[in-house]
């Protein structure tokens, strides 16, 4: 597989950690609050609205810090944006625990993000409309095999394979939390890639992928990112790459996250001690 990051690159961010890693301590409690609200709010309206929530990014701040609806929007938005901002809380929860995740954690996670069981539009294998019974934390029943825009059938683990791919998944991801930071966008991407390869869930499987990578930054002390839904096309494209063995793409992505993220936690702490 091709995943090469340039050396630069991999120095500028290794720089980046180290100096976090440094200076995080000086940040004031309340600095350090508002910077968490500001990511856990943009990480909120982002990811579910890379799925097709409608909410816009003042509704969901109104609706998660005050507790108020705006706008007439499907009752489920409003419920799948309130349901993964306590995914998150789980997240971080889950993050400072001793024992690494496990397949009871991820499960736990797609079933808080989906709440309860609901009815949704699906496709038979031969093509037609059909509905099914989405149950939050179980490994799927049928095949989630995606059509895409060319008309191609894009598959995924199968159900009967999925225990066991997932089973698989979570041993190497444990194993490979201890890697090194040099090598951390290589791991966000291999790791994001082969989970949303396998779709273990019924739905969900893209929010609770990108729960899962921010849980491996918060385990290692740094912010988590956040995959902007204006970055969606490049974020999708990058995913197609790994689909045909080129991780590289995807591991760029990942890397540009990660300095976005690191940037804006070390901007917050200088204009703290400026204060």
């Amino acid at each position: 597989m091709n995943t090469g990051i340039e050396q630069e690159s991999r120095a500028a961010l290794h720089a980046a950690i180290s100096e976090w890693h440094r200076v995080r301590g000086e940040i004031a409690p309340e600095d350090e609050e508002r910077l968490w609200r500001k990511l856990r709010l943009e990480w909120n309206y982002n990811s579910n609205h890379i799925e097709g929530n409608t909410l816009t990014y003042d509704e969901t701040v109104l609706l998660l810090i005050h507790g108020q609806t705006a706008g007439s929007h499907p009752l489920r938005d409003y419920e799948e944006m309130k349901a993964h901002d306590v995914a998150i809380e789980l997240v971080r929860k889950l993050s400072s625990a001793e024992q690494p995740l496990t397949e009871a954690d991820i499960r736990e996670l797609n079933r808080v993000l989906l709440k309860e069981p609901f009815w949704k539009l699906a496709e038979t294998p031969d093509g037609a409309t059909t509905r099914k019974r989405i149950i939050p934390g179980e490994y799927k029943k049928h095949p989630n095999h995606v059509r895409t825009r060319t008309g191609e059938l894009h598959r995924f683990a199968e159900p009967e394979e999925t225990p066991a791919r997932m089973e698989e998944w979570v041993r190497r991801f444990r194993d490979d939390l201890a890697r090194a930071e040099d090598s951390l966008p290589e791991f966000l991407a291999e790791s994001h890639w082969t989970f949303v390869n396998i779709h273990p869930f019924d739905d969900g499987n893209g929010r609770t992928a990108r729960l899962i990578t921010n849980y491996i930054l918060l385990r290692k002390n740094l912010l988590p990112i956040v995959i902007e839904s204006t970055d969606r096309d490049r974020y999708f494209g990058a995913l197609k790459r790994s689909d045909v063995g080129d991780t590289k793409p995807l591991a760029e992505f990942m890397l540009t996250q990660l300095s976005r993220s690191l940037d804006l936690a070390l901007r917050s702490v200088r204009a703290g001690t400026h204060h």
